[in-house]
């Protein structure tokens, strides 16, 4: 049996005290989209009715949604969420092993988040004050 070698690519020395303010909101973002992802395939026939009872609301007439349309939009919004998942995933996982890229793609989702009020703009304030900490910043500098 042999000793595992340590990884050169870990950054050295202990987490920084505000390293949390990028990962929870990270994971509490990939927890709200795996969520979504799994109730996406139900959202066909509420989807269906909400667009004829907005039409019906607007008084256009000419205006008809039809089920496949209503189908193409339901997946462009499945792989736009995969593809969401995929990189909160991997940045989360790149802020853990201090890379500076996973910092940088967190500050991207937490200005993304502020546009999606109440609770994800105050996860992307949560998320700028711990991507701009400096004790932060220091350990994701490679």
């Amino acid at each position: 049996m042999t000793v595992p070698t340590p990884n050169p690519a870990a950054p050295s020395g202990p987490l920084p005290p505000r390293i949390g303010f990028l990962t929870v909101p990270l994971m509490i973002n990939l927890i709200y989209s795996a969520i979504t992802l799994l109730f996406l395939p139900f959202a066909g026939p509420t989807l269906t009715d909400t667009t004829g009872e907005m039409v019906r609301q607007m008084g256009v007439p000419d205006l008809t949604v039809t089920p496949a349309q209503v189908q193409t939009a339901l997946w462009i919004s499945f792989v736009l969420t995969m593809v969401q998942i995929l990189w909160v995933y991997y940045t989360r996982r790149a802020v853990l092993e201090g890379r500076n890229w996973g910092r940088v793609s967190s500050i991207v989702l937490g200005v993304f988040s502020l546009l999606i009020p109440p609770i994800f703009t105050i996860l992307g304030i949560v998320m700028l004050i711990g991507a701009f900490d400096k004790q932060v910043v220091a350990y994701t500098r490679r």
